[in-house]
């Protein structure tokens, strides 16, 4: 029997990301039913109905699925969430992108190099690492190396090292995120790095978009923090031919007809493309940035909710779409150091300072910066628009210049951030 009179769709996931989802739906007039383990999500808040169940336990959610006779299951911004809505959707009978089994394949990073080298796709040298044999595994790659763990997501256990001792040194903090004793370790790539997002219809891949990720040092032993993400990339040209082939190659592998396909490559004018990672989702505190970059004609909640329920309208709605997109857009990212804040000063408002779109201070004074597994994700993070990217950078200037977080003796908590420079590749031509 049906028991409500409009489609009842399962958003897995209730952070502040979900609800702009939630409400997108709701205009559809979908009835939302939000789950996730977090009690005061806000998704939750502005959903029809939410429960509050650990998103691992499938069983679980997919009684619930049944109980509130939803029509499908939706997802993003991260693997783990992804992970688990492939799982829920086969206990419940419901459709889902990517089965489990080929969605471990964008997860379970050996899976993926192994994906990588049946297809020929290019990557950093990268070796497995047992702690009992650690200096023989290693021989084979040059220094500086990255460390990561096999399966985990995020930041967690990546480290930039440049001997073996250092590995050894690391070796409990990355294997703690892997499941057993041996951990991947990869040759660092210099070059420029990239985002790029596409979404599968029928099979093929259409690119919405591929952005500069530009990221700042600041702390020895440690990757480079991504500080700015900017769509469309200044090297959009140089790149996509080769990017698009690929992620086409992927889509065919793991079998995906229709959802979100993106992947973070590196590129150089001495090596090419090498592929970091292609992943089975959205990128999570940037795709907002595909909206503002279109003027509002396309945004990732639409792309979700078809995929979910109405794959038919993806093709339509990406027809004639342009990566290169209408205008500029960046997201500024600001890290800080742990400590408690004292004092947030120069912090843009958006409707005041002209292109500044979106502001999120995740820190007030009396709250306590921490590096802690689940913690929040920055100190601020601010969405900026321009016509150009001219104005856009120089505006990314000016806030990066004025945002200061102090603590209580006065000192500067915030990293350093810079804007990436592009003369070696600009020099190439060819670009947009």
């Amino acid at each position: 029997m049906q028991l409500h009179d409009r489609p009842s769709l399962m958003i897995l996931g209730s952070m502040d990301e979900f609800v702009e989802l939630v409400e997108h739906a709701r205009a559809r007039g979908v009835r939302t039913v939000v789950c996730d383990g977090y009690p005061d999500g806000p998704a939750k808040r502005a959903a029809d109905v939410s429960y509050d169940i650990d998103i691992r336990d499938a069983r679980a959610v997919a009684d619930v699925c049944r109980r509130e006779q939803v029509a499908g299951i939706v997802t993003a911004y991260s693997d783990l969430l992804a992970e688990c809505a492939a799982a829920i959707a086969r206990e419940a009978e419901l459709p889902f992108y990517l089965s489990p089994e080929r969605l471990a394949t964008l997860r379970d990073k050996t899976l993926m190099k192994r994906m990588f080298d049946e297809l020929g796709v290019p990557y950093p040298k990268t070796a497995l690492v047992r702690r009992d044999s650690l200096e023989w595994d290693l021989a084979p790659l040059s220094f500086p190396v990255v460390t990561k763990p096999r399966n985990a997501w995020g930041s967690h256990g990546v480290f930039l090292l440049d001997s073996a001792g250092e590995v050894f040194e690391r070796f409990d903090d990355v294997a703690a995120y892997s499941e057993g004793d041996s951990i991947l370790v990869e040759e660092y790539n210099d070059g420029y790095e990239f985002n790029m997002m596409t979404w599968v219809v029928d099979g093929g891949p259409v690119v919405l978009e591929i952005a500069d990720r530009e990221k700042s040092r600041e702390l020895p032993n440690v990757t480079p923090h991504v500080s700015r993400i900017v769509y469309p990339s200044v090297l959009t040209d140089l790149v996509i031919g080769e990017a698009r082939d690929i992620v086409s190659r992927v889509a065919g592998y793991v079998g995906m007809e229709a959802g979100p396909l993106c992947m973070q490559f590196f590129w150089s004018p001495e090596r090419g493309i090498q592929v970091c990672e292609c992943a089975g989702r959205v990128f999570g505190y940037e795709h907002e940035l595909l909206e503002l970059a279109t003027n509002g004609t396309l945004c990732v909640e639409d792309l979700l909710l078809d995929t979910a329920l109405e794959p038919d309208l993806l093709a339509s709605r990406l027809e004639g779409h342009d990566p290169h997109l209408a205008r500029c857009a960046a997201g500024l990212y600001f890290h800080g150091y742990e400590g408690t804040v004292a004092s947030v000063e120069g912090v843009p408002v958006p409707g005041v300072t002209e292109g500044v779109e979106q502001v999120i201070r995740y820190y007030e004074p009396g709250d306590v910066i921490s590096h802690a597994v689940g913690a929040k994700p920055y100190v601020v993070r601010a969405y900026l628009a321009a016509e150009s990217r001219e104005r856009l950078d120089a505006l990314t200037d000016e806030v990066f210049s004025a945002v200061s977080v102090t603590d209580e003796s006065g000192h500067e908590m915030l990293y350093h951030s810079e804007r990436a420079d592009y003369g070696r590749a600009l020099a190439r031509g060819g670009v947009r």
